[in-house]
């Protein structure tokens, strides 16, 4: 059994579309692409290579999986993100698509008709960690389908509005354990998540 880690940037109040730059998707008139840039300092770049340095695997829906193929098999060999490039170039990537004859990126695979049972027969094989990038609306499935045990977020000091969210308001209610949580220079809130078990609930009022 292995697990399934969501990772996302979000801003304050939750968006996480394009955040990589200006094209990067602009569905649905979405202006504000490129909105983590500014804010990226040494301690962004410390939770990046902690998050991909145990092994995984990438679970991607195809509208991210369409941005990294067409970016990451085209980092040059001595650029910054050339160790980035090798790990994302060579892992498996499990899409959630209906065109999966056009995956031509190395190592992809369609996760089939039905995506949430792909998945959960992935978790439920031996392996490197499954892993997400991107990809709100797959991982707006996940979370109301009871498949994701870890959440890792770095949440970005900016109020974008309007936007592709992470939480959609179907998200299956769980209770969540802060395993790690640390402030960047430029005031990203980098943290990490576990599951713990069911919604517990009391109250404060007055005997």
């Amino acid at each position: 059994m292995r697990k399934l880690i969501v990772a996302a940037f979000i801003s304050l109040d939750g968006v996480m579309q394009a955040p990589g730059g200006p094209e990067e998707d602009t569905s649905g008139g979405f202006a504000f692409g490129g909105w983590t840039v500014p804010h990226a300092d040494a301690g962004f770049g410390a939770a990046m290579r902690e998050l991909f340095a145990q092994p995984f695997e990438l679970v991607l829906g195809r509208r991210t999986w369409d941005i990294f193929a067409g970016h990451w098999p085209r980092v040059p060999e001595d650029g910054d993100d050339a160790g980035l490039a090798r790990l994302f170039n060579a892992t498996a990537k499990h899409v959630a698509t209906h065109r999966g004859e056009s995956l031509d990126w190395h190592n992809s695979h369609a996760l089939g008709g039905d995506v949430i049972g792909a998945v959960r027969a992935l978790k439920a094989q031996d392996g490197p960690v499954l892993l997400t990038q991107g990809s709100s609306l797959l991982v707006q499935q996940l979370l109301a389908s009871d498949l994701v045990d870890e959440i890792r977020l770095l949440t970005f000091p900016v109020l974008l509005g309007a936007g592709k969210r992470l939480f959609d308001g179907h998200a299956l209610p769980a209770s969540f354990a802060l395993d790690h949580g640390v402030v960047s220079p430029n005031g990203i809130v980098i943290t990490r998540y576990v599951r713990q078990g069911a919604v517990e609930t009391g109250s404060f009022a007055l005997e």
